[in-house]
């Protein structure tokens, strides 16, 4: 449950509360209308600083009355993920105490208090709330009121509570434990879902894939028992729809590398790696609460890539749902596999565009780190596209070349094309590459390579490691014309 907010025009003559966040434009003088501005002045003169650099650093004090303030400036001139940082670290000392309320003071002129009090709440609402944990005593308590000084459009901030709400499940989802999220128990939650949000559900169970010839899917699925995996799909649909997007998830539910087998190292987290379809599920709950007037499908590619004597292996020739044979060279390229046919299944609805998510390849870890994550496009204006929506958003996206040229890597000599290279030079782009082949009918797509699902530290507005990369970013992608 996410905190109530409550608006207030103004400040009150006499501002009661424990926890208050005081957020100012940069300036060079201390605005006489701010909470505490005399204790600010004290605070700033002990530590030998001038009143505009608290747009590099926030400060906090205790009030007389025991209140715990932080003070914070914005430069309206900086990007959104910088304003999204300097707020979340202003106010975390004060999430930190885990009050039942925190109070929010926005100063400035008309557009400056909006767009400062938004950045506030929407980081009150995804780090107030509580990720699960397994503890014998959890003694966590969420964040359950919000006080907002100094505006009054309440309209702007439900669509900001609802993408809220698709980050949090995109998070939920994505720690919990790979006992807990087997593909069974997603569907079942998937399913559960479908029926509180009104989507259209439907199952492609592993019986019904084999029954189609998704060779990709079932090859990495087939290792796995009980045999639970299968591609969900998902339709919210809204008369004033005059497009159709797809969003498409990988979501192996946990990654051993299959018989190429990962050392601990790199299984550990690897319960993360269906955070793609997280981010699927996340956009689609945001866009269905925001009532958005566009038609979703939603795809989630749900399995696991395990060992077993019917696991796949090295070698292999499967055959994908669009017919093309494909030569199997490493098994930890499991997640390109399932993805094809999902893709595949996505192209032949014929939607206005494309697009999937997925914790893909390290070499775009290895590219951008985890502060990026990397963007392909079927034509350059899309890709750029996507690129200034990140920057819009403060879910920052890098957009990356997939010449034809690259293409010559996967040739095979015994089948249509290969799987992946064992070298590993440029996997991220050969495997987009590698992806190309299942999209149907020439549709206009985005592949989003999520190496910014974790970032130790936080990042942007969400302070947990585990961040929800791609749900704002996809939900302004679908508000874009």
């Amino acid at each position: 449950m996410l905190a109530q907010l409550t608006l207030f025009p103004a400040l009150p003559k006499t501002l009661k509360a424990s926890h208050l966040l005081v957020l100012l434009p940069k300036s060079k003088a201390i605005p006489k209308d701010a909470p505490h501005d005399d204790l600010l002045a004290s605070v700033l003169k002990r530590r030998a600083m001038k009143a505009d650099e608290l747009v590099k650093s926030f400060v906090s004090a205790n009030a007389p009355d025991g209140a715990l303030v932080c003070w914070a400036m914005l430069d309206f001139d900086q990007d959104t993920f910088s304003q999204q940082v300097q707020v979340r670290k202003a106010m975390q000392p004060l999430l930190d105490e885990q009050p039942g309320g925190i109070a929010i003071s926005v100063s400035g002129d008309t557009a400056q208090r909006q767009r400062m009090a938004e950045l506030a709440a929407y980081g009150a609402w995804v780090n107030g709330a509580l990720l699960p944990v397994h503890k014998k005593k959890d003694e966590r308590k969420p964040l359950q009121k919000i006080e907002l000084y100094g505006v009054t459009d309440k309209k702007a901030f439900d669509a900001l509570k609802a993408q809220a709400a698709g980050n949090l499940l995109c998070r939920e989802l994505t720690v919990l434990p790979p006992n807990e999220l087997t593909p069974g128990a997603y569907r079942q939650r998937v399913k559960k879902l479908a029926q509180q949000n009104g989507w259209k559900h439907r199952e492609f169970d592993m019986k019904a894939l084999r029954k189609m010839g998704a060779g990709a899917f079932v090859a990495v699925a087939q290792g796995s028992d009980p045999d639970d995996a299968a591609i969900v799909h998902l339709s919210y649909k809204h008369p004033k729809a005059k497009k159709t997007i797809a969003l498409v998830g990988k979501g192996i539910c946990f990654d051993t590398g299959g018989h190429n087998l990962k050392p601990s190292r790199y299984m550990h987290n690897m319960h993360e790696d269906m955070n793609g379809s997280a981010v699927s599920l996340g956009i689609l709950l945001a866009a269905t609460e925001q009532k958005l007037a566009v038609n979703i499908d939603c795809w989630l590619a749900l399995a696991q890539n395990h060992i077993s004597p019917k696991a796949y292996k090295q070698n292999d020739i499967v055959k994908a749902l669009n017919g093309t044979h494909i030569e199997v060279m490493h098994t930890d390229a499991e997640g390109r596999m399932v993805l094809a046919d999902t893709l595949t299944l996505a192209s032949r609805a014929k939607p206005n565009l494309i697009i999937d998510f997925a914790t893909l390849t390290g070499s775009m870890a290895m590219a951008l780190g985890a502060r990026y994550s990397g963007v392909f496009g079927t034509t350059d204006e899309l890709a750029q596209r996507a690129v200034s929506v990140g920057k819009q958003s403060g879910e920052r996206m890098c957009a990356f070349p997939q010449d034809e040229d690259y293409e010559a890597a996967l040739d095979s000599k015994v089948a249509d094309i290969k799987q992946c290279t064992l070298d590993g030079e440029a996997d991220h782009i050969l495997a987009t590459r590698f992806l190309k082949r299942f999209v149907e009918h020439d549709t206009p797509w985005l592949h989003v390579d999520l190496s910014a699902s974790r970032c130790e530290g936080g990042l942007g507005s969400v302070a947990t490691e585990v961040t929800g990369f791609g749900v704002g970013w996809g939900l302004r992608m679908l508000r874009e014309k």
